[in-house]
């Protein structure tokens, strides 16, 4: 019986198999004409994966783009008023997560599930297709390589007092999440007592993750932490960008899903299909996002060597709780 259910499992998981379910999602989803897309991915990596999904099927793709936490309440209120007018969702983990409990998504098993680790495929919301990656960025121009950081703890010599930007970690939700995670690369105690220095040292705080990373890019301060991904995309913009290379950083995942009341369901599916084949996930690498294909990577050196650990998402109480601890260290 076990050998029959295996081979049943293989043939469902077939190449054919594949095939003939995203023909038929592709047939079904023409009828319904378009698919409603709420989704936290910038624009620009977005618009290369809508590119090849409707030139593959021909359905049409409206996308909002916001942040995580506008897409959650946008989410969340069309549901109290009755009217949910998305088919999908693209965010991270944390706000997925609510969403979910919230009744907002249907279960969609895709079969492009079982390219990705299992350890990485929630149950009820599929893979954790890729992941957003912080550490220390550089402008080459002000800090040649050989003068660079080596570690998270160099950042605490004298030389680098308030030349790094850090986004405001009492405002952006990443912004809170990588110190409050930091102790999971320096344990509990030294992860307060690096905080507690890091505040002393007088860092140039604004307001996120995007911002640090474009003081940068400028030259007002020479360093950063923000997402690895913005040496790619200020790079190929001309910006003498460059990360310090440490074996551990971290990181926060995103996820893809279903709405349970999605109007059009056939090419929400379709459409899921497709954002975790390899060909949009190779887009999605080209502008340096770190999928979670193997053997997928952006075209950053080093990029296959990174070891992530997943960040923690606190919830309402302990975003509070940590605004006001980090109030405290950064501001007074």
């Amino acid at each position: 019986m076990r050998a029959l259910l295996s081979l049943l499992f293989l043939l469902l998981l077939s190449p054919q198999t594949v095939l003939a379910q995203d023909a038929k999602l592709i047939a079904e989803g023409k009828k319904e004409g378009k698919v409603v897309i709420y989704g936290s991915m910038e624009q620009d990596i977005f618009e290369g994966v809508r590119q090849s999904f409707e030139k593959k099927t021909g359905v049409a793709v409206q996308y909002w783009r916001a942040s995580g936490g506008a897409v959650l309440e946008r989410v969340i209120a069309e549901r109290k008023a009755g009217r949910p007018l998305f088919d999908v969702v693209i965010n991270n983990k944390g706000p997925m997560e609510i969403m979910l409990q919230d009744g907002a998504f249907a279960v969609y098993n895709s079969t492009r599930a079982k390219n990705f680790p299992s350890q990485l495929v929630h149950p009820r919301l599929g893979p954790s297709y890729r992941t957003g990656v912080v550490g220390i960025l550089y402008n080459k121009s002000l800090i040649p390589p050989d003068k660079a950081p080596r570690s998270l703890e160099d950042l605490l010599k004298p030389e680098y007092k308030g030349k790094l930007a850090f986004p405001d970690p009492t405002r952006g939700a990443v912004a809170l999440m990588w110190p409050a995670s930091l102790y999971k690369l320096m344990g509990k105690e030294g992860a307060d007592e690096y905080l507690r220095r890091l505040g002393a040292s007088r860092p140039a705080i604004v307001e996120g993750v995007l911002n640090a990373a474009e003081r940068v890019t400028t030259g007002e301060t020479p360093l950063a932490i923000s997402y690895l991904k913005y040496v790619i995309t200020f790079g190929r913009k001309g910006a003498p960008l460059d990360y310090v290379r440490v074996e551990k950083m971290l990181g926060h995942g995103h996820a893809v899903a279903l709405s349970s009341t999605a109007q059009h369901p056939n090419a929400a599916k379709a459409l899921i299909d497709h954002f975790l084949s390899d060909e949009s996930l190779k887009i999605m690498a080209q502008h340096g996002e770190f999928v979670t294909r193997k053997g997928i990577y952006p075209p950053l050196a080093g990029a296959d060597k990174i070891q992530v650990v997943e960040m923690d998402e606190p919830d309402t109480q302990g975003f509070a709780e940590k605004r006001k601890e980090y109030r405290k260290i950064f501001f007074q």
